[in-house]
This record gives structure tokens, sequence and C-alpha cells, in this order.
């Protein structure tokens, strides 16, 4: 490593200035990322109502379906605006009760059950195929022209339009993510460290690396927007501490050192000696996320695994570099460091260890108890605010025409028509079904498929398929709705073993259950992985024992206040904030941990030990946490998309959480388990 640094040393100039061309492809590959909006695309692919939707792009030619309320509009004009409608690019069909009944044949005339479910006060229904995916590009666009057409008088709802509203909300907002959060972490080290221009040089460092990270995601060919939104925060939030470090290095190795050159070598060796345990901890935990069946933890994982290395990269690399080449400037502007001493809290600590490890004790259980119990959501348009478009249309088709959801059934066209008639009538007799549609059931109604067109006709069957529209009362990702898709299931399979029950409540009751496996997956993955990593780091079998379960128990409590609080979270928090929060973390109890060891090495008694520990370590801890904290906090009260709002609120409360369990109870638990320590710790066995 020496000669590494020396290199590095040498060579500063050379290193800015290439990182700094690097930027110009970093800045290419960011453009040319794609950035996916629809997190449904991220379920397995062998799911069956994947298969579905395969299906009905393939067989169909219905990549993406939505259903518009057009309002007070009479036939003529609303078979104009169809015809407007169907020359959009990618737009299949669009149909409407116009199509049937044309401009001769009166509404009042339809049957009640029919004119009841698409009309009201003047308002139809009109429904709206597209050729191509729900979050494809072209279908996004179809749905922005449409609305364009329309003028306002069309509310289009669906899965498309709800991506489109999601991609609109998340790039008005995406910059400001960044800008709060550089701002807010800009401050705090303003604050701490003891120099003007150092934090805006650490900001740069790890904003470069930053810029590699989001540049070599092209590599991945696309990345969800929440991946988009919180690795930038995340990465800004873990990585820093890698830079604050090495500097605190260079100023202290600068005190015995006169020559800069040979005191940043030295402080570049340290600093990767010191880091490399806690980073390996940190990429880990964000590679643990890649065991998830939704592949959005892949997704996650690897981009913030990939974030992690390029920032401890820039930091033993191009962060030193421009400490070296601003040195003379960074002399100007020293001032005070206003990091307290915690004086008070150190005393406080040791003389109530044992009081405060009771407390951990007496409430490990309770905080578990509260973390199992949190509420969780699955609606994926919960992000979107009412003024929205998506919003109104969706509110309207529940409050005017009570319709939550859609699915189709997707029965092999070799199913006799007996077979289908009586299939789509046991499942218009569940609870909760507000119409069942097919070519029986019109036929029943008196719509027979002679009056039919071939456009209308073709969305009902095609050579290989027969399709059932139903109409559901309960909303996406209701345990109703997904009781009663399990009672459809069970019929469609009475009649036709091999027919799908496809659409956006199969896709999302899928989604719910894989994401409860996960969660537990992911989990018992993080700590798994950690935990054998800080074995090797610590050669410890009882350290790393003591250090998981201090920040389990930080993140029973930073679950466990949502539970309290009543508020409910988004399903990809439930899943991703543990790990995120113990690979993040961890890195606190490492440090001061480490500082306990050394101590004892030397001789020194368990109680003075872990006083000397968080001599050592508090400060450091605090600035890490604070610097975590400021990162996420901004876009935690920002965000309007609450998805992503309430990541980073549980990021940021969980790094404060962590920070004050670190410094309170891993202390008393040093102190309190010093035997066992002693006896499972090379190089401790002999102390006494």
């Amino acid at each position: 490593m020496k000669k590494i640094s020396n290199f590095i040393c040498r060579q500063r100039w050379a290193i800015v200035i290439l990182s700094i061309l690097l930027l110009i492809p970093a800045a290419l590959g960011y453009l040319a990322t794609k950035v996916n909006y629809d997190l449904l695309v991220y379920l397995p692919s062998e799911i069956e109502t994947l298969k579905g939707q395969e299906i009905l792009t393939k067989e169909f030619g219905m990549g993406a379906f939505s259903i518009a309320v057009v309002e007070n509009m009479p036939q003529k004009e609303l078979l104009q605006l169809e015809a407007e409608i169907r020359s959009v690019e990618t737009v299949k069909e669009v149909l409407s009760i116009a199509d049937i009944t044309g401009t001769a044949i009166p509404i009042d005339f339809l049957p009640s059950m029919i004119r009841e479910k698409i009309t009201h006060d003047g308002s139809q229904l009109m429904i709206i195929t597209f050729t191509e995916g729900t979050s494809d590009e072209s279908t996004l666009e179809a749905v922005e022209q449409i609305r364009k057409i329309a003028d306002g008088k069309c509310l289009i709802g669906g899965m498309s339009a709800m991506v489109l509203d999601t991609k609109n909300l998340f790039n008005n907002e995406t910059l400001l993510y960044v800008t709060i959060a550089v701002g807010l972490s800009l401050l705090v080290l303003l604050i701490f460290l003891d120099s003007f221009l150092v934090p805006f040089l650490l900001i740069g460092s790890i904003g470069i690396a930053l810029a590699f990270n989001m540049g070599t995601n092209v590599l991945l060919g696309q990345i969800s927007y929440i991946t988009q939104a919180i690795s930038a925060v995340l990465q800004l939030g873990v990585t820093m501490d890698f830079s604050i470090f090495l500097y605190h290095k260079y100023e202290s190795a600068k005190k015995k050192e006169k020559d800069r050159i040979k005191a940043m070598s030295q402080a570049i060796q340290e600093t990767a000696a010191s880091v490399f345990g806690s980073s390996l901890t940190t990429f880990a935990g964000f590679l643990a996320l890649c065991t998830m069946s939704l592949t959005l933890g892949f997704d996650i994982g690897i981009v913030m695994a990939k974030g992690v290395v390029l920032g401890l990269v820039c930091a033993i690399t191009l962060f030193p570099a421009l400490l070296l080449v601003c040195d003379k400037w960074i002399e100007k502007t020293h001032h005070k460091a206003l990091v307290p001493k915690f004086t008070g809290v150190k005393n406080f600590v040791l003389k109530y260890r044992k009081v405060i490890l009771a407390g951990f004790l007496v409430l490990l259980v309770p905080a578990y108890v509260f973390y199992s119990k949190v509420e969780v959501y699955y609606k994926l348009d919960s992000s979107i605010p009412e003024d929205y478009e998506y919003t109104q249309a969706m509110t309207t088709l529940r409050e005017d025409f009570g319709m939550e959801s859609q699915m189709i059934v997707l029965a092999q066209k070799t199913t006799s028509a007996a077979n289908i008639k009586a299939m789509s009538r046991d499942i218009a007799a569940l609870d909760g079904i507000g119409a069942v549609l097919d070519e029986t059931t019109l036929s029943d109604y008196g719509l027979s498929t002679d009056i039919l067109s071939e456009d209308v006709r073709s969305m009902l069957e095609t050579e290989n398929y027969s399709a059932i529209l139903v109409l559901s009362d309960y909303g996406i990702a209701t345990d109703e709705l997904n009781q009663q898709i399990s009672e459809i299931n069970t019929i469609v399979d009475k009649y036709d073993d091999e027919a799908i029950v496809a659409g956006e409540g199969p896709l999302m009751k899928d989604l719910i259950e894989i994401s409860d496996r996960d969660f537990a997956s992911v989990n018992i993955a993080s700590i798994a992985v950690i935990f054998l990593i800080m074995v090797v780091v610590l050669r410890s079998a009882s350290l790393p024992v003591l250090l998981m379960a201090a920040i389990e128990f930080a993140i029973f409590l930073n679950i466990g206040f949502s539970f309290l609080t009543g508020t409910e979270i988004p399903f990809i928090a439930s899943i991703v904030i543990g790990t995120i929060q113990l690979g993040a973390t961890i890195d606190y109890a490492i440090l001061l941990t480490t500082k306990y060891v050394e101590e004892r090495k030397s001789s020194v008694n368990k109680v003075e030990a872990a006083r000397l520990a968080l001599d050592n370590s508090i400060q450091s801890i605090f600035v890490s946490g604070m610097c975590f904290f400021a990162a996420t906090i901004g876009v935690g009260l920002f965000s309007q998309i609450d998805m992503i709002g309430t990541l980073c609120t549980l990021i940021a409360r969980g790094a404060i959480i962590s920070m004050i369990v670190v410094v309170l109870v891993i202390p008393a638990l040093l102190a309190a388990c010093d035997k066992v320590i002693v006896r499972t710790t090379l190089g401790l066995k002999e102390i006494k």
C-alpha cells in the first residue's frame, strides 16, 4: 500500500485532471441510462400473472389497458374523440358504448346493469388499449398525447397514467434531492470540520464518485426511479466518513511529519487499512439486497454496492490529491471546529452502564414487537398528489362508478361457451364484483356478437383465447381484493385449469406475497453475511453477536416508532431499511469496539478501556451520523413521492438512533461481557 499511496501523492495533478475528464463519459452514461417508473416489472418473470400480461400483449395486442372517464359529451362528439385517440401511435383500440349503440340508439335503451356501470350524470367510460407495455416510453407518450387531445374532457386511469404521473413528479423533484442533500451535508461539514475549504473539496470528491456511479449504471440497461432517487443521497451519507477519516489522519500526520507528501502518504495507508473492514460490511449489506425475488432489490443493491466501492476509491485517491493541490488555501481557511466534547455523555454512559444495559435488555422485546407490527402499504399510487390527473381519474372511477380495479380472465379458446358462461356467472356471484363482461354476457343483454364491430370482437377473443373482463368494487392491494382474486382463481380452475387471471390486481397480489418472503430472506442474508465479515475483521466470535444485537435493536426502534405513531410505511421500505441501516451504521459500532480491543490489549481495565474507546470515537461517530442524517432528512421532508420520502426519513431517523444506541449501549455491553470477549477474541486471551 505504501507504493500506491506514494504514487497517488506524486501524481496528484494527473489524478485530479483525469477525474475531471472522466466526468464526460460519466455524463454520457447517465443520460443514456433508462429510468423505469413501473415497479411491477421487477416481479419474477416466471409468475403466472406476468405470463398473462405477455398473452395480452402478443395475442390481443393489449400491452397496456386504461379506463378513461369522458365528461358530458354527446355520442357524436364521443365518436369523434375516439377517432382522434385511435390516430395516436401505439393506441390499438378505443371502445365506449357509442361503438355499440352508435348515434341512433339512446343509452337509456341499454340494460340497467350495463348503463349504471358505464354512465353517471352525463359521464361515460371509455376503454383504451395500447400495443406496447404499461411503462414503455411510447405508451407514456401516447397517454400524454391523449390528455392533450381530450383537453380536460377525458380523465385517464390505469397503470400507464400512474407511471406517467410518477415520472413527471419524480423529474420535477430529482435535481432538488441532490441539491438539498449536498446543501445540508455541506452545512454539517462547515460546522464540524476545522476548515471552510475542505468541506467543498470533500463534497466535490464524493460528487465525482457519485457521477461515476450514475454513469456506470448504463451497464445495467436501466434502473428504477427509487434507485435513482435514493442512491445519490445514500452514497453521499454512507461514504462521507471515509473522506472525513482521511482528512483527520492527514491533519494528525502533519503534526509529526513536516513533509506534507509523506504525511499524506501515511494518512492514505492508515485510512485504507482502517476503513476496509467497515466499507466491506456496508458493501456486503447492500449486496444482500440482491437476494430478493423482487429484482428491485438487485437494482438497488448493485448500484449502492458499486457506489461504496467508487466512494472508497475516490476517498483514497481523488480526495487526498485535492487536499495536496489545495493545501495552501486550506491552511488559510482554518477555523475552530464546533464538535462537542461530550464529556457529560461519556461520564453518564460509564457511571450508569448497568442501568443502560438493563434498559437495553428490557426494551429489546417490546421494540421487536412494535417492529413486527408496523403497518405496510402496497398501493403504488399512494405517492401521487390529489391534483394530478391520474388521482383525479381514479377518484372519479371510485366515487361515481364504484369501480376500483379491473381484471381479465384469459380462458383457453377450447373452453366451451357453456363453461365460459358458467365461469362468468360464478364470478359475478362473488361479493364485491361490479360487472363481468364477455361475449356470452353481452349476448344475454341483447348485444350479440353480430352487431359488434371487428375491433370490439378482437378485444374479447383471439385464435387461442377468450377474454372475460371483471370489474371489482375492491381497491388494489387490499385484503378484500386479494381474497376475491383467490376465489376467482378457484372458479377459473374449475372450468379451465390452464386459464390465467391477469391485470393490475393479480400482479399486486403477487407483489405482496413475494415482498413478504423477501422481507425475511433479505434480513437473514444481510445479518449472516455482515456477521461473517465481522468475525474475520474483529477476529472474534462474541463481538459480532454483541454488535449485531445493538444495531438490530436500533433497527427495531426505528421501524417500531412508525407503529407507535400509527404511520404506514411503503412495502419496499419495510424490506430494505433494515439492511441499509445495518450495513451503513454497523461501522459506528466497529469503530468503537476496535478502540476498546486495542486498549484491552494494552492491559487497560475494561471500564477504562470503554472510557478511552468513547474518547477516541464518539466525535467521529457524531460527525458521521450527523452527515448521514443531513444527507437524507431533507429529501425525506421535501419529497412528494411518499415511497421516496418515507424511505429517506426512515434512513435519517435510523442514523440518529443507531448513533445513540452505539454510544450508549455498546460500551455497556463491552464492559458487561468482557470476560466472554477476552476468551473468544484473538489477541486477548492472555489478558486477565
